[in-house]
């Protein structure tokens, strides 16, 4: 499994050769990246044997001018660098989605990269989250394309919006998900009753796109642009009241019926890319066909994480010992969650 980690510019070796395409592209660049060293700056990287994702980000207030048309007097987040050897992963999304936590969490009023127009999978990657083609920057090393994602204009797609999530007009659930699947499945929601900071708790499988697999027959009337609150139960019996947690907040993408898939071989195509459940585990719940396939984008870790306690206390969901496996809830519940969860208003539409 690969690694994210948040590293010093002076902790990464530059003659790694992930970065040769990078100083053929930019002859400035190791000249950058000294002065990025010694300033003891850092960068986002991924290393799998070597590097196989570079990101450097920095916030800039005010007019941007070295592009065409200029940017507005606005807090803008740059993307000073970006490379991904992807090879038919999703380390793409992993890395947009870093840029994402990384704006709102400093308040940015959008996010920008400058990008060879060559680089046609990045671009692909970055229009599906709400990028568009703003300006252009001609520099030493000729002309690139700009792109600029706004995290103040709603967009009709919860893809374009993400990760902010809009609550008006649709249903609110919470979605119960076992400890042995929990972490590995949401790893930024791992937990804690502590503090979460998304800048710098980074970790090894944070892409956006997520499938769970429920029994429970109610999902399967989801629709998309549901959110969902995701509820780590206990690891301990008889000990949820402490340890039963709501982590984080997702959007409903679609939902399937495991009996409509027309093979065993399309349900696993369709779902293995985006879960946690073995092969086997799979192929066990294609067999008994009761099962609903839940794809959803993984949006918002909450700051403070809430326990069945304060959810039964503060929150008001019901209690009498009742299981909360999958649980509607009013917008009311939905808002209260997102108040104690210390949840970033930049991640809310409306």
């Amino acid at each position: 499994m690969t690694n994210l980690a948040y590293t010093k510019f002076s902790d990464i070796d530059l003659a790694d050769p992930f970065f040769d395409s990078l100083k053929a592209d930019y002859r400035e660049f190791p000249d950058w990246f000294d002065k990025k060293a010694k300033a003891g700056e850092r960068a986002y990287i991924i290393k799998h044997g070597g590097i196989r994702g570079f990101l450097y980000l920095k916030f800039e207030d005010g007019v941007v001018t070295d592009v065409v048309p200029s940017l507005p007097a606005k807090r803008h987040l740059k993307v000073g660098t970006l490379k991904i050897d992807a090879h038919g992963t999703r380390l793409g999304q992993r890395f947009v989605k870093k840029v994402f936590d990384h704006a709102l969490a400093g308040n940015a009023d959008d996010a920008y990269v400058t990008v060879f127009a060559k680089h046609l999978p990045l671009i692909s990657i970055l229009k599906t989250y709400g990028f568009k083609e703003f300006a252009k920057k001609n520099g030493l090393n000729g002309e690139e394309l700009v792109l600029l994602k706004s995290f103040r204009e709603k967009e009709s797609d919860i893809l374009l919006n993400y990760p902010r999530v809009s609550r008006d007009g649709v249903a609110k659930a919470l979605l119960a998900i076992y400890p042995e699947y929990h972490t590995k499945f949401l790893p930024d929601s791992k937990l804690k009753t502590e503090n979460f900071d998304i800048v710098q708790d980074v970790s090894h499988a944070n892409s956006i796109h997520k499938i769970y697999i429920s029994g429970v027959a109610a999902t399967g009337k989801l629709n998309r642009g549901d959110l969902l609150v995701m509820y780590r139960t206990t690891d301990i019996p008889g000990k949820a009241y402490f340890r039963s947690v709501a982590t984080s907040i997702g959007v409903v993408e679609e939902v399937k019926r495991i009996g409509a898939f027309p093979s065993r071989s399309a349900f696993l195509h369709y779902v293995s890319p985006y879960s946690v459940f073995s092969s086997q585990e799979l192929t066990d719940r294609f067999t008994k066909k009761r099962h609903i396939a839940i794809k959803f984008t993984y949006n918002i870790a909450l700051t403070k994480r809430l326990n069945r306690a304060r959810l039964l206390e503060e929150v008001g969901l019901p209690g009498n010992g009742r299981r909360w496996d999958f649980l509607r809830l009013s917008d009311q519940q939905f808002n209260e969650i997102l108040n104690l969860g210390q949840v970033n208003e930049s991640y809310l539409i409306d």
